[in-house]
């Protein structure tokens, strides 16, 4: 069983649900010995019991109540977050920074603009025309475009044009 708080918690809840630790631990794919001394774990480690348990059930205490009523809407919020954040995964979105020399903002990049826009609406270009060497790395940049003498060997480049021989890095 992972011992982190935020998967004991969950892991609580489930135990709550279900009122069983053979049931939550067939859900959570855990052993019911291993969910048992997580969930001690974390009783010991505030100090509360959260659980009352026999034989033959398991009930969430005054204070397990008081802890379920803030976890179910806080576990249901972060769930949510995860969904909407994984809806996200095979479209690209965020800000992207380019470094660029100025003849390859001209020839390369504006060119392209338009229908970048269209394709990836949810992406904005953050762009910086600079001539010189930097290590845009260190400099906060996701990527270049800059000629092929300008870029240092260390970098991975990619031809973008034929015509100018300019790379992406």
């Amino acid at each position: 069983m992972v011992r982190d708080e935020l998967s004991v918690l969950s892991a609580l809840l489930v135990v709550a649900e279900e009122r069983s630790f053979t049931r939550a631990a067939k859900r959570l794919r855990v052993s019911p010995s291993a969910l048992s001394h997580a969930i001690r774990g974390l009783e010991e480690k505030i100090g509360v019991r959260l659980l009352a348990r026999t034989t033959r059930s398991v009930a969430p205490t005054d204070a397990g109540e008081m802890l379920l009523a803030r976890l179910r809407p806080a576990l249901g919020d972060v769930r949510e977050a995860l969904d909407e954040i994984s809806r996200l995964r095979g479209r690209p979105a965020g800000r992207v920074r380019l470094v660029v020399s100025p003849l390859a903002s001209a020839m390369i990049l504006a060119p392209k603009l338009g229908q970048f826009a269209r394709d990836y609406p949810d992406v904005v270009l953050d762009v910086t025309a600079n001539e010189s060497r930097i290590d845009i790395v260190a400099a906060g940049f996701d990527a270049g475009i800059h000629l092929r003498e300008f870029i240092e060997r260390d970098m991975v480049a990619v031809l973008v044009s034929k015509d100018l021989r300019p790379a992406i890095c």
